[in-house]
């Protein structure tokens, strides 16, 4: 259907441009004042002597009536929800699992996170930029976002999107102006911009140990030398740029990846520039797609307040949503704009898409802040939502920072100093010479204490 409407429209055009001067010669002969209908007659006239001399056979019509009823029909995703969403779950399992998604100090972003700052580029450091799998990963994201345009526009064309943007690119880029990218990809070569740290003040290595190991990784860091051994030899390796230039370095001293300044050759330089050329537009495109409200830029907001609205929905509600959309989109042909949800209390929103009533939201207790200082202050509303947040990979992964393991021990313990205070009481019951037997005190109903092994006793008798 698409390409018979384009086939028309070009033929229109075409009809428009006039280039043999058939439509302007018509529409002054159609001026000429010869009567009312002498013109009229004269072209049935001519009309009748073309196909007298010219005869066609004629042939059955064909049956468009299955061709009109049939409808083009568009696949998409439960999460796509008809067109409405973005489903960007595999991309983003391929970010967080890779060297660029995230560092191993820091968890793995949140789905959410993720679609919210997809297009920020400038928290992948430049080394991964540069790399083969980050320029496979932006492939992979700027085809779905196409193919996402073409599923929900079929009438849009991103053709002259992509070219007017390409024309601009070529010229910023060369000219140093793309964000994240002015240097062209040369990037700072070891050499180039000084040592990071001043040496003339240090005269042997003994002097440079005395600044610690985390400043001599930094510094060994910024001149692309290795950064690792003991503290001694990272003060050996820094000690040496004091006298000999970095670019003389030999190069078994640089740390992987980082080739020196005057080992980098014309070929070496084109492809590092090619490959940050590359990266740089599949940024450009992929940024355009995402913010342009006329392209995706509705759409990413959407999809943002849909996975807000999802969290509070149980599996069962989910799936009623889903077959509800399904229907909606089957009995109806034009989709129907949302109306403005009026939640001046910032409610959460219930499975049908408005805010849940207030006493619901009072009777869940939502109303209540909690927060834990071990989480670094994280800040967790409603009763349901603290206690679950114990299981959670950040309040783990405090824990094992603390030293302590994340025990039921230390359940509803928030505070820093008393999870310490605690794992060390249970360290010290846990010493050699530690009786529970005799140490551990029970109560009965009286208010009278014994130790375990006598309130035992007394129990298995009947006294108490």
């Amino acid at each position: 259907m698409l390409d018979i409407m384009q086939e028309q429209a070009k033929k229109l055009a075409d009809i428009y441009q006039d280039e043999d001067d058939s439509r302007k010669d018509d529409i002054a002969s159609l001026k000429v004042d010869q009567g009312d209908f002498k013109v009229f007659y004269d072209r049935v006239r001519d009309l009748k002597d073309y196909y007298r001399n010219r005869p066609i056979e004629v042939t059955e019509a064909e049956n468009d009536e299955l061709a009109s009823r049939e409808e083009p029909r568009v696949e998409f995703s439960g999460e796509e929800g008809q067109g409405r969403f973005l489903d960007l779950h595999e991309h983003y399992h391929t970010f967080i699992n890779s060297k660029f998604g995230h560092s191993k100090e820091e968890a793995p972003k949140e789905y959410q996170d993720y679609v919210t700052s997809v297009t920020d580029f400038s928290q992948i450091s430049r080394q991964h930029r540069m790399s083969r799998p980050y320029r496979e990963y932006l492939q992979g994201l700027l085809g779905y976002l196409e193919q996402f345009y073409e599923r929900t526009s079929p009438l849009g064309s991103l053709t002259k999107v992509y070219s007017k943007l390409e024309g601009e690119f070529d010229t910023a880029f060369e000219e140093g102006q793309v964000p994240g990218w002015e240097d062209r990809g040369g990037g700072k070569l070891p050499g180039d911009q000084g040592n990071a740290m001043d040496l003339q003040a240090f005269d042997t290595v003994d002097e440079l140990e005395s600044l610690g190991a985390d400043a001599l990784k930094d510094a060994l860091t910024k001149l692309g030398l290795k950064c690792g051994g003991t503290l001694r030899q990272r003060a050996e390796r820094l000690i040496l740029t004091k006298t000999t230039p970095v670019e003389k370095l030999d190069r078994k001293l640089f740390a992987k990846g980082v080739v020196p300044a005057a080992a980098r050759d014309s070929e070496q330089a084109s492809k590092q520039k090619a490959a940050a050329r590359e990266a740089a537009l599949l940024e450009c495109k992929t940024r355009l797609l995402l913010q342009d409200k006329d392209l995706l830029g509705k759409v990413v907001t959407d999809t943002v307040g849909n996975i807000e609205k999802k969290q509070a929905r149980t599996y069962e509600e989910l799936q009623a949503e889903q077959m509800e959309a399904e229907e909606e989109a089957a009995a109806s042909d034009s989709d129907e704009e949302d109306d403005f949800i009026y939640n001046p209390l910032k409610l959460p929103l219930g499975w049908d898409g408005k805010p849940i009533p207030y006493w619901l939201y009072k009777l869940h207790g939502l109303n209540q802040e909690f927060q834990c200082e071990i989480c670094g202050g994280a800040t967790y509303w409603g009763r349901r939502a603290f206690e679950r947040h114990f299981r959670e990979y950040r309040h783990q992964a405090s824990m094992r920072v603390l030293g302590i393991p994340n025990t039921k021990n230390f359940y509803e313990i928030t505070k820093v100093a008393d999870a310490q205070k605690l794992w060390k009481n249970i360290q010290d019951r846990e010493k050699p010479g530690h009786k529970i037997e005799v140490d551990e005190e029970y109560e009965d109903a009286e208010g009278n204490v014994y130790n375990r092994k006598t309130y035992e006793d007394l129990r298995r008798q009947g006294l108490i």
